[in-house]
């Protein structure tokens, strides 16, 4: 393997303003993000502790219903036992 001299690598002042401005305008929009979310979620807290008042859902129905899962009942009987030797 052919070894060669290292490279030098010069860091001028137009570099150290780009890369301020950069991280300054990503620090503004995630100020703006976290702001927007901080506003979200206390109108999301509050709808949620006004349907607590008004519904007396346990948790897991709460949990159920967001994420849209319905249950299905069991299918009972002696067919759902086939093959086994439970009589």
């Amino acid at each position: 393997m052919l070894r060669r001299k290292p490279t030098r690598l010069e860091l001028k002042l137009d570099d150290i303003e780009e890369f301020e401005s950069v991280r300054k305008e990503l620090e503004s929009r995630r100020k703006q993000r976290d702001e927007a979310e901080a506003a979200a979620g206390g109108e999301e807290a509050a709808a949620a502790i006004g349907a607590l008042g008004t519904e007396h859902k346990s948790r897991e129905q709460l949990i159920n219903d967001r994420i849209g899962y319905k249950a299905q009942p069991k299918a009972g009987g002696r067919t759902a036992h086939f093959g086994t030797f439970e009589f």
